[in-house]
C-alpha cells in the first residue's frame, strides 16, 4: 500500500475505505472484509452514526490476527452540533470509547461551520495528550484552509474535500500543496452521477490496462498524490477498489480525464447560502 507522509511526520495509507452511508446492520461486516481485503485506512464520523459498529469490525480483524492496532489508520470526525471546545473534547473522548480504542489515527473537524476553532483547541489538545495521532479539517476550502492555518498553533494535517472527475480542484491542489496540508478525497466516484462508471473516456482509458472506470478514477488519484476513500460493502468490489497498483496512466490518459472537469460540486456548495442555511437549522433544532 502507497502511503503519504503528513506535515507532523505520521504515515497514512493513500487509499482508504469509507463507511458513509453503509447500513448499520452491514457496518462491521463491511469494515471487518475491508481490511480482510487489504485496506489499512479506516473512515468514519460521529454522524455516521456507525463509529461503534466500525469499531465492532476493527475489533473482530485484530482477535482474529489479520492486524494489529498499530497497523490500522482509523478516522473519525467531529460534527458541528460538537464544536464548542468542551463538546469537542467529550465527543472525542466518546468516539474512543464507543469504538473501543485507546488512540485515533485521524480526526477531523467535519464542516467548516460552528465554533471551528474552539473546537480546534480541543483536537489539538487531543493530539498532545496522544489520543489522537494526526488532525485536520474536513470539507474547507482553500481560501478557509489559509485562513485557519494563519490563526492556529498547529497546522492542519489533512483537508478531507470532494474530489472526482467532475470536480477536480487543480487549483485547491496547489494551494494546499503551498502551506503543507495533505488533501484527502471524498466522493471519488461523486457516487456515480453523470454516468461516471460507463463513461466512455474512462471506460477507454480503463480498456487499456484492463480495468474499469472506478479503478481509473482512483489511480488518478493516487498519481496526483491525493489520499482517496472508496466505498462498498461488497467484498468483490472492495478488491476491484484496491487492485490500482499494478497499472500507471500516461499523460495522455490523465490529460484525457483533465478535460472533463465541470468545476462543480456532483452535490452541493458549501458556501451557498441555502446550504449554510440547512446546516445552521439543523445545529439550531438539535439544541432546542
Amino acid at each position: 500500500m502507497h502511503t503519504m507522509t503528513l506535515n507532523n511526520g505520521v504515515e497514512m495509507p493513500q487509499l482508504g475505505f469509507g463507511v458513509y452511508q453503509i447500513p448499520l446492520e452491514e457496518t462491521a461486516e463491511a469494515v471487518y472484509e475491508a481490511i480482510k481485503a487489504g485496506y489499512r485506512l479506516i473512515d468514519t464520523a460521529a454522524v455516521y452514526g456507525n463509529e461503534k459498529e466500525t469499531g465492532q469490525g476493527i475489533a473482530r480483524a485484530i482477535k482474529e490476527e489479520i492486524v494489529t492496532r498499530e497497523d490500522l489508520f482509523v478516522t473519525s470526525k467531529l460534527f458541528i452540533l460538537q464544536t464548542p471546545e468542551d463538546k469537542a473534547a467529550a465527543t472525542i473522548d466518546h468516539s474512543l470509547e464507543v469504538m473501543q480504542l485507546t488512540y485515533l489515527d485521524l480526526y477531523l473537524i467535519h464542516q467548516p461551520y460552528g465554533d471551528v476553532y474552539g473546537a480546534w483547541r480541543a483536537l489539538a489538545a487531543a493530539q498532545k495528550a496522544g489520543k489522537v495521532r494526526s488532525i485536520g479539517i474536513s470539507n474547507f476550502k482553500s481560501a478557509k484552509m489559509i485562513e485557519f492555518v494563519g490563526l492556529t498553533e498547529v497546522k492542519p494535517q489533512i483537508n478531507q474535500i470532494e474530489v472526482n472527475p467532475w470536480y477536480q480542484r487543480e487549483e485547491d491542489q496547489v494551494w494546499h500543496d503551498k502551506y503543507g496540508v495533505q488533501i484527502e478525497a471524498w466522493a471519488p466516484f461523486a457516487e456515480g452521477r453523470h454516468g461516471l462508471f460507463q463513461d466512455p473516456v474512462l471506460t477507454e482509458i480503463g480498456a487499456q490496462y484492463g480495468k474499469t472506470a472506478g479503478q481509473v478514477v482512483l489511480r488518478w488519484l493516487i498519481q496526483r498524490g491525493i489520499v482517496v476513500l472508496a466505498k462498498s460493502v461488497r467484498p468483490t468490489r472492495m478488491a476491484e477498489n484496491i487492485d490500482i497498483f499494478d497499472f500507471a496512466l500516461t499523460e495522455e490518459d490523465i490529460a484525457k480525464i483533465t478535460a472533463l472537469d465541470k468545476q462543480e460540486s456532483a452535490f452541493f456548495d458549501h458556501d451557498a447560502p441555502q446550504q449554510v442555511e440547512w446546516f445552521m437549522n439543523r445545529m439550531l433544532d438539535t439544541e432546542k
